[in-house]
């Protein structure tokens, strides 16, 4: 087993690079001119028609900034400080990732305006011609992972919209078929997914680096929504170690620990509840998916009510260009994968509690978004937009379904 010392090393910043010959000005630029108000708007602006008008202003920065082979992002903005990325595989996943997260959000949208049908088709042709091409960089990193479940996502809700079309859906689910099984593929020896080895020079053709919870949690709940929808079939065997090492890193109070060898020291700043915050809505998510009697609707009322409650914290972190530099070792890139698994939680609740939880939740993504309609929270190359993008209309289709 890697040594704690090895994995707090991990979280404190090990999994970024520097590069001097990179400029931090387009970082300092967004900063500045963006949204980075800490006080919520009142709540009598939380409607319906506010949470429409916010999905509209994202579907555009979408079309607009949508590349012209139909993917979403690049690593064209550098700064000083970058995620550790082995080229070019990394820079492949991260643009599988982002483009999957902003398809999925344009689909969730319901936008009918043709320049976002031509959007969808653009999205949905890049799918097919790159997410077969996926794989892992080299043997120090799995960020493909990332890219299998995102195109999962995306895949999940074109298959509807291919009703009549029975050629079409059949391409659709075979494609989902083959990125579960590279998912599979690439499970760690330690039973679920993580995305780096990097620390013991052992690189092995079935990966054995950091299993970390929220890896393994996003990655079943994009092959459960795809089983559920298209059928497709899951592997027995890799669900029951998945299910375990994700329970194997759950504590008591439902903080689960943020990799493998975290869960020897539960009181760890990143394992405690504020860290855990964004984390604990993805596993709980995942282990209520595939029935997990711990995880009742006390204990998804509970982690959901504490996300609104505690929210500052991760917000804290947002937009902050190093890993793990935020109290409790928050990274900003926590932030908008917690707003939309949240709504991955909430929705096993009574539509009551959803729709008080909704409210919260969507004033939240509305006092965030950016003047030009987009949602960042870590500056990632060209990433960050799209995906923060995608991972809020996702969340505020929620909203706007179940809001009154």
């Amino acid at each position: 087993m890697k040594s704690v010392a090895l994995l707090l090393l991990f979280v404190s910043g090990a999994s970024v690079m520097a590069d001097p010959t990179t400029t931090t000005a387009a970082v300092e630029t967004a900063i500045r001119t963006g949204v980075d108000s800490r006080i919520l708007i009142p709540e009598e602006k939380v409607t319906k028609a506010a949470v429409e008008d916010a999905i509209r202003r994202g579907v555009d920065y979408l079309v607009v900034k949508q590349n012209a082979d139909g993917s979403f992002g690049g690593p064209y903005r550098t700064k000083g400080l970058n995620i550790y990325a082995p080229l070019p595989g990394a820079h492949d996943a991260f643009l599988a990732g982002a483009s999957g997260l902003a398809l999925a959000g344009l689909l969730d949208s319901e936008d009918q305006r043709a320049e976002v049908k031509r959007a969808i088709e653009r999205g949905e042709k890049w799918s097919f011609e790159k997410l077969p091409e996926l794989r892992r960089a080299d043997g120090t990193t799995t960020y493909n992972i990332w890219g299998h479940a995102y195109g999962l996502r995306a895949i999940s809700r074109l298959y509807p919209l291919a009703e009549g079309d029975a050629a079409r859906q059949t391409a659709l689910k075979n494609l989902a078929q083959q990125q579960i099984d590279f998912a599979n593929r690439y499970e760690d020896l330690n039973g679920g997914w993580g995305y780096l080895d990097i620390y013991d020079g052992l690189h092995t053709q079935k990966p054995s680096g950091i299993t970390t919870s929220f890896t393994s949690a996003t990655m079943m709940l994009a092959m459960k929504e795809a089983r559920d929808i298209m059928g497709v079939k899951l592997e027995p065997k890799v669900v029951k170690t998945t299910l375990a090492s994700i329970r194997l890193q759950q504590f008591p109070d439902f903080t689960y620990a943020y990799s493998h060898g975290h869960h020897m020291a539960p009181q760890g700043e990143i394992n405690r509840r504020n860290g855990s915050l964004a984390r604990s809505q993805a596993c709980n998510a995942a282990l209520r998916a595939f029935d997990d009697p711990k995880i009742t609707n006390d204990v998804l009322a509970t982690w959901c009510d504490n996300f609104i409650e505690f929210e500052r914290w991760l917000d804290h972190g947002r937009k902050k260009p190093r890993p793990h530099e935020s109290t409790f070792k928050i990274s900003g890139y926590f932030y908008y994968y917690g707003v939309y698994y949240y709504t991955e939680s909430a929705k096993y609740l009574p539509i009551e509690k959803q729709r008080e939880l909704a409210k919260g939740l969507a004033r939240i993504i509305l006092t965030r978004q950016e003047k030009d309609g987009s949602w960042w929270d870590y500056p990632l190359y060209d990433y960050h937009q799209p995906y923060g993008t995608g991972y809020s209309l996702m969340a505020l289709k929620w909203c706007r379904d179940v809001m009154q």
